[in-house]
């Protein structure tokens, strides 16, 4: 009995030992995250906010020191995350899978992946930065030249869209294009330095690395596009089929005659004015910045304070197109546009602000890591909710004036309208996607031709007789924003999906197609609450499924625009 019990004596010391030895680990774990997040924040935090800051100076002026100033701090912000040490140290704590806490699980996955993203020779990260630098200035400085006459994308979309001579669409599509010509072997070289960087990094391409370290499933994506592409072909077929009889009569020209510059846009992503509705009169004599501030305010979520540091209107040198940054995660949000009275920039707007509400409305309590979207994704989602109501006659009376009798005219064609911008940007997207899929795959292919084959297969546009040119290369977010672009469709597809939630539970209504969502404090309580205020703290399925009681799903994205 003694030998058994100094023998239970030993086993029950042993058994407490390796306890308290791992309870010890896991503890030293813990704090060693606590202490890494502690010292990554004391360099990263005031220096995104100068970096920041530089960008959005050198956004608005186009001028060289300035964006020479954002290349430098960027470069300054990458070599934080580009530490060997720092990496090795968050790998080591990840490894361990010792940390149970999900607030410093949660900030520990962000963190990993941003490092791990950086964990290649510096240089080469510099490198990178320097080349897209030079070919976002590039881009910000070209005007088209017709005639001597320099021209901005404003001024070109309207010749598109107003135009009814084929030469002068013809000349004014070929003419912007030669932005194409300076830059595309600027971004290949680009292709292959990021392709280069997630070899190193134990991944096919940079594609798949962007894809993974946004905590996407490459596969699932793919996916979900083909299952997108077998929902929409159908119905999008039919829409451009009857885009063309409208088009070939517009023109005076038969349709085997169309070519791309017949549609109205540089890139055919963009619903061409198909129906009797003319939108842009109802906008035409408005002050878009306060409509804008006047329906958000309405719906509880006050702008005032971003409208008043945002820069709306066009300048010389400025970035011709539209985002919204937050400079500090602590509120400082601001918005770029070049606004027109007209439909497309109060989408814009509504679009941008729905953006920033999002930022501004993070838990600014939530550890730094966090406080931002879920995905990118999903604030693309809450911009696209907001930004369809540009288009709703409900939306339209209410908040521009127009009458009862005149909302009813309009109401069918308001919803074909929007339901054909939903089909041409699902189309698109299929082709920008696809294209960088494939381009990062294997980016010695003949681009001109893959691209065009896609263009052709997705968007049943004609290849321009004899066209051999960079046309791929004129679309800024290849360059700049690359492997972004499929997340704005997965942005519609949560549009959708929280249109029908707050429609059902929030507002109680039942007709999907006649919510404006306007003046009522309701909606956005139950954003705030349910999307912005978790940031980056949840997982971004697990937040949609919270806020909506399903995960993503394309059902309701099909339900409002495939199905009649």
């Amino acid at each position: 009995m003694k030998t058994k019990s100094i023998l239970f004596t030993i086993v029950i010391i042993t058994i407490a030992m390796a306890i308290g030895c791992k309870s010890s680990h896991k503890e030293n774990m813990k704090q060693k995250l606590i202490n890494f997040i502690k010292q990554h924040d004391s360099l990263t935090v005031k220096l995104s906010k100068e970096a920041n800051l530089a960008s959005w100076n050198a956004a608005i002026s186009g001028k060289d020191e300035d964006y020479a100033k954002s290349e430098a701090l960027s470069v300054k912000l990458t070599n934080v995350y580009a530490n060997p040490a720092s990496f090795a140290t968050l790998k080591a704590i990840k490894e361990s899978n010792k940390i149970k806490d999900k607030l410093l699980s949660r900030q520990l996955i962000v963190l990993y992946n941003a490092y791990l993203s950086a964990a290649v020779d510096t240089a080469k990260l510099n490198a990178v930065i320097k080349l897209q630098t030079n070919i976002e200035k590039k881009f910000s400085n070209f005007r088209t030249e017709i005639k001597g006459k320099k021209l901005s994308d404003n001024q070109i979309e309207e010749i598109l869209k107003t135009s009814v001579n084929s030469n002068e669409l013809k000349e004014t599509w070929m003419t912007q294009k030669k932005i194409g010509d300076s830059v595309n072997k600027d971004i290949i070289k680009l292709v292959k330095m990021r392709n280069e960087i997630a070899k190193e990094l134990g991944f096919d391409n940079y594609h798949n690395m962007s894809l993974q370290l946004s905590e996407q499933d490459p596969k699932e994506i793919e996916s979900l596009f083909d299952e997108l592409d077998s929902l929409t072909r159908g119905t999008f077929a039919d829409l451009k089929n009857e885009m063309d009889d409208y088009f070939a009569k517009r023109y005076k020209i038969s349709k085997t005659d169309l070519m791309p510059w017949h549609y109205q846009n540089r890139f055919f992503q963009e619903a061409p004015k198909l129906y009797a509705v003319d939108l842009d009169k109802y906008y035409a004599k408005t002050n878009l910045d306060k409509i804008t501030t006047d329906y958000y305010k309405g719906i509880g979520l006050p702008i005032d304070d971003m409208i008043k540091n945002s820069d709306l209107y066009e300048k010389p040198g400025k970035n011709q197109h539209a985002f919204c940054t937050d400079i500090d995660n602590e509120g400082d949000v601001r918005v770029l546009c070049n606004i027109k009275p007209n439909q497309q920039w109060m989408g814009t707007m509504l679009h941008e602000f729905g953006h920033a509400s999002y930022d501004k409305f993070i838990d600014r309590g939530l550890p730094f890591s966090l406080r931002e979207p879920a995905h990118t994704f999903t604030t693309e989602a809450i911009a696209m909710f907001f930004g369809r109501l540009s288009s709703n006659p409900e939306w339209l009376k209410t908040m521009i004036g127009i009458t009862e009798a005149e909302k009813v005219k309009i109401a069918e064609d308001c919803y074909k309208t929007l339901r054909l911008e939903q089909m041409v940007f699902s189309r698109w997207a299929q082709v920008v996607y696809r294209f960088e899929k494939a381009m990062y795959a294997n980016p010695d292919q003949d681009l001109n031709k893959l691209w065009w084959d896609l263009v052709e297969k997705y968007q049943m546009l004609k290849k321009p007789t004899d066209r051999n040119a960079p046309d791929w290369a004129t679309k800024i977010h290849i360059a700049i924003y690359p492997c972004y672009y499929h997340n704005y469709l997965l942005g519609e597809l949560l549009a959708s999906q929280f249109s029908y939630y707050v429609t059902e539970k929030v507002i109680k209504a039942s007709d999907l197609k006649t919510q404006s969502f306007t003046v009522n404090p309701e909606i956005g309580k139950f954003f705030t609450e349910k999307v912005f205020i978790p940031g980056k703290s949840l997982y971004w399925n697990d937040m949609i499924e919270q806020a909506t009681g399903e995960k993503l799903t394309a059902k309701y994205y099909a339900k409002q625009f495939v199905t009649k």
